[in-house]
């Protein structure tokens, strides 16, 4: 949809809520654009794959949210077009499949504990998207955006100029498709890295919550330590209202309760210009050791547009972990397995044991790249009190927190950590802390690059000023030309 009175690309949730009000657009008619957009250019053209499932429900939802328009107490996600990562439970007609095949009948009774907040808020759940299967848990030779079930994801901005598979993982789908305007807002899921990856190489806002901010229950895990559902946007400023729709204390999630008189129900109040202004950032260069010159190039740009807007800028050292932690195997199979156990009579897998199994019987199809993943932790105990396990959760929550990051952000008096794309993922992940990423620039390939700020527990407040502060000055974000993408593809099928 492209009129002289509603312009969707780039389109953002104050934009949006501004034309209903103005009576220039109804939901209806925005969920039907985006779905042109995806027919136009996810399923065909450039192809970009990154819709799994359309909600066949979203038009009616739509139409039902149009005639209550106007009533007291709607949220800015009111009428809103969400697309979730497909390991996230909706009781819409769709499955959620983590893009496993064994899953494609996974069909849920009820709304996972954010689908139904973002319900409560007015959302509409417009369909689930594509990710690298089992949220990239499957296999070390499996490519970034792939799944069994739905194929290869294709970043938005790679024409010809850089591999289109560099997508980002795990939550490929969501990235490509927010960055290629196919809905507002988006949410994906991270263990470690899976929203700040594709978020920065899509150029667009992902923020990874802090551990138990945001509910996990009815989501497909990986691990109960790390895992957290978090917002993808196209600006700071949407993430934000959609982290906030997002938050909430779940009884069947006992990590939130540590969130309750943390948590906000609106985080747009952080959405600072002046956020930067006196602020104490770390980095730590030995971070940038292996960049490429242009991308370190970009980032130390942006250090210095940070000083310009007032930031401190110290150089600092993140001890870093030298052990293998067995952590996320361990993990991995209890909470796949408890999942399993109440999937529908029509899933034919009940355990980690019987993916396996069901996957070998037809391996070109269902695991292409393997399933060692999968294999190593099913070979691993399911006990959480096992010494090994045990031992090894000490030693990261121990090395990422008091030996890591709140060592040095409290020796230093740091607001945050910068990083570049989600090069420093690791640490904050496994302390279960808080990061933020933002479009930094481009290489002359074209290729997104982002920046990316960390602090401790419950900070979302402080990275948002940080983010949003450096998001407005700079402007960096230019949407992905698919149309030239659809003549690239042409043209090299041709030569």
């Amino acid at each position: 949809m492209e009129t002289t009175s509603f312009k969707l690309i780039e389109a953002t949730i104050k934009e949006i809520q501004q034309a209903f009000q103005e009576d220039r657009l109804t939901s209806v008619e925005l969920v039907q654009a985006y779905l042109d957009r995806i027919e136009t250019f996810d399923r065909n053209g450039p192809k970009i794959n990154s819709v799994l499932t359309i909600n066949p429900d979203a038009l009616k939802i739509a139409a039902q949210l149009d005639e209550l328009r106007g009533q007291d107490g709607q949220e800015p996600l009111y009428g809103i077009p969400v697309l979730l990562k497909d390991n996230i439970e909706t009781a819409d007609p769709m499955p959620t499949t983590a893009g496993a095949i064994a899953l494609e009948r996974n069909f849920a009774k009820q709304d996972s504990f954010v689908a139904a907040q973002l319900r409560n808020a007015g959302a509409i759940i417009l369909g689930k998207v594509n990710l690298s299967e089992w949220a990239f848990f499957m296999s070390k030779e499996g490519v970034s955006g792939y799944s069994s079930l739905g194929g290869q994801v294709l970043n938005p901005y790679g024409v010809d100029t850089f591999k289109a598979e560099d997508v980002g993982g795990s939550s490929s789908g969501t990235g490509a498709a927010i960055a290629s305007n196919f809905a507002v807002v988006g949410v994906g899921t991270e263990t470690s890295g899976s929203i700040l990856s594709p978020a920065s190489a899509n150029s667009i806002v992902g923020i990874k919550p802090t551990v138990g901010l945001v509910s996990r229950s009815r989501i497909i895990p990986i691990s109960e330590s790390q895992d957290t559902a978090g917002p993808m946007a196209r600006t700071v400023a949407d993430a934000a209202i959609l982290l906030g729709a997002m938050t909430g204390v779940d009884e069947q999630d006992p990590a939130t309760q540590a969130s309750a008189g943390r948590a906000l129900a609106d985080y747009t109040p952080h959405l600072k210009t002046d956020g930067l202004e006196g602020a104490r950032i770390g980095v730590d260069l030995t971070f940038l050791n292996n960049e490429e010159p242009e991308e370190l190039a970009i980032m130390m740009e942006a250090i210095d547009q940070m000083k310009s807007l007032g930031a401190i800028v110290e150089e600092v050292t993140i001890p870093q972990q030298s052990f293998e932690s067995d952590v996320l195997w361990y993990e991995f199979k209890r909470g796949v397995n408890a999942y399993l156990e109440t999937a529908p009579e029509e899933v034919p897998v009940k355990s980690l044991a019987d993916v396996i199994a069901f996957n070998k019987q037809d391996p070109e199809r269902r695991m292409k790249f393997g399933q060692e993943e999968l294999e190593k932790s099913q070979s691993l105990s399911d006990d959480p009190t096992d010494p090994t396990y045990v031992e090894h959760r000490e030693i990261d929550l121990r090395s990422s927190t008091l030996d890591g990051l709140d060592l040095v952000m409290d020796e230093h008096q740091l607001d945050a950590l910068l990083f570049q794309n989600n090069r420093g993922a690791a640490k904050p992940a496994r302390a279960g802390y808080p990061s933020i990423t933002v479009p930094a620039g481009y290489t002359s390939s074209g290729h997104p690059v982002g920046v990316t700020f960390s602090a401790q527990a419950f900070s979302e407040p402080r990275l948002i000023e940080l983010a949003y502060s450096y998001e407005q000055a700079t402007q960096k974000r230019l949407a992905p030309d698919l149309q030239k993408f659809v003549s690239s593809v042409l043209h090299n099928s041709q030569s």
